[in-house]
């Protein structure tokens, strides 16, 4: 854990040295934002993802789908919901 904690510092110092902003979500907001329930599994949110972007999310550790699904909830937050037409 204490290597995650170095890397989570590392990226926000850069971040904050190119003068970015820098946004946190909760897990239960982030499955809110991209299935509409907070209490979705990883693999709701995989499938989700899925159809929203139209890729196909392979067999595996899902911690990448965990850092797309960020990605849509910023999206989402800034823009409005991707899958809005």
């Amino acid at each position: 854990m204490l290597k995650l904690g170095r890397a989570q510092g590392v990226a926000m110092a850069a971040a904050i040295t190119m003068g970015l902003e820098i946004v946190e979500y909760s897990p239960k907001k982030i499955k809110q934002s991209v299935t509409g329930n907070g209490n979705a599994s990883k693999e709701q949110v995989a499938a989700m993802l899925e159809g929203m972007l139209n890729i196909k999310i392979t067999d595996g550790p899902l911690d990448a789908t965990d850092a797309l699904a960020a990605a849509v909830t910023l999206f989402n937050q800034s823009s409005g919901p991707l899958n809005a037409k």
